[in-house]
């Protein structure tokens, strides 16, 4: 499975991935979603909101089940950040159908039905929100916002998902499916590098940090650059400069990250003098407090710049993702069973995931994959084929304690 994956959206050049959302390297994943389930016999479907699913059992129980039917459902994402790495997404994805197989060669016989999810546009790394998938399933995004979503391009949402074949008018909230699951358990890359100092290949989450994305514009006067002299200038490529090494300093001090990942310039000549400098600003905290008084900061920090360098800054909040605790007793019980009874390590996550979104409507819990150098979203990152297939052996543990006993 991960050889006939490997080669799908990658960028020969940069050896890195470009699997974004309703675009032809996303259909070829979908293709290779789809094969391996009917190859395993599961019942594929592609659900209103773009996300694919394979059933082992069902069809999926809906709302009118009882607790005992409900189904237990694994998987990820399979789209990717600019040039991303192999294993972000696609390991939880292939893990789940391998762990399908072990389940099968065990002899283990579910008592419910079990589900492999590939969420639809995880990274939102083309159109500029996180999740789209998962949170127009769990009610999280209006679906005229979702439509209206655009690209580098001005493509929308909506026409990137009609061209793909997906009807948009069908996008929304849909709390039949959830309510049809017991449990989501993510497989998941580690982000970071926590688990090699505690020579684990295997964790569990505890929580995912708030997080959220902000758009700084920062506005001058497009000018010259040979002929203007510099205490004429009104350049906001300064007001953006500062306000970076000013999201560092602000970051460190309240323990919590915040980057500045992606930049626009208009009108983008090398011997031009900006007009506008668009900036976006990634930030994460252990608290939504400690988040919003950092933003808070690092906006305070760009409006006192802009008024020395005579420049404009306006803020807008593109996301936000409040701080999400999964649930303490499947937390534990996936710990302990992917331990093989001795719980694995559990730690907290600044990265956000699909079952941190799903998590207000269903019980969810993560498993991690030792990454030894902490590289993710980069062609560098990289996890050991024992770790890997340590992790479907947790993974089948799981499901084979939650679905099949």
């Amino acid at each position: 499975m991960w050889r006939d994956l490997a080669p799908v959206g990658r960028h020969a050049a940069s050896g890195g991935y470009r699997r974004f959302a309703w675009t032809g390297a996303d259909a070829d994943c979908r293709a290779w979603f789809r094969a391996q389930a009917l190859a395993r016999g599961l019942r594929y479907e592609v659900d209103r909101n773009g996300n694919q699913w394979a059933w082992l059992g069902g069809p999926h129980p809906g709302a009118a089940a009882g607790p005992g039917e409900r189904a237990v459902a694994t998987g990820s994402h399979l789209d990717s950040v600019p040039d991303g790495g192999a294993f972000d997404g696609p390991l939880g994805v292939v893990s789940a159908f391998a762990a399908l197989d072990e389940l099968h060669g065990r002899g283990a016989v579910p008592r419910r039905p079990i589900a492999v999810a590939a969420f639809a546009d995880e990274e939102g790394a083309r159109f500029g929100l996180a999740c789209v998938g998962s949170r127009l399933t769990a009610g999280q995004l209006d679906p005229e916002h979702a439509r209206a979503l655009r690209d580098a391009d001005g493509t929308t949402l909506a026409q990137a998902m009609e061209r793909a074949g997906h009807d948009p008018e069908a996008i929304g909230p849909d709390p039949e499916r959830l309510a049809g699951l017991a449990a989501f358990v993510e497989l998941h890359i580690e982000q970071g590098r926590a688990l090699e100092p505690a020579g684990s290949p295997l964790g569990a989450a505890s929580a995912i940090w708030p997080h959220g994305r902000w758009r700084f514009d920062f506005r001058g006067r497009a000018d010259h650059a040979g002929t203007t002299a510099l205490a004429d200038r009104h350049d906001p490529m300064l007001t953006y400069a500062t306000t970076v090494l000013a999201a560092r300093k602000k970051a460190r001090l309240a323990g919590a990250l915040a980057t500045f990942g992606k930049v626009a310039v208009e009108p983008g000549g090398v011997n031009a003098i900006a007009a506008l400098v668009r900036g976006w600003l990634d930030s994460r905290a252990p608290d939504e407090e400690t988040l919003a008084g950092l933003v808070a900061a690092v906006e305070h920090a760009a409006r006192e710049r802009a008024a020395r360098d005579g420049t404009t800054v306006e803020v807008v909040r593109e996301s936000a993702t409040p701080r999400v605790d999964f649930a303490a007793e499947l937390r534990d019980r996936v710990a302990a069973l992917a331990g093989g009874g001795t719980p694995v390590p559990v730690l907290p996550t600044g990265a956000g995931h699909d079952a941190g979104i799903l998590a207000a409507a269903v019980p969810t819990a993560m498993l991690f994959v030792r990454n030894p150098t902490g590289v993710s979203h980069s062609p560098a990152e990289h996890a050991a084929e024992e770790d890997c297939a340590a992790g479907v052996s947790a993974l089948a543990d799981v499901l084979e304690g939650l679905a099949c006993r």
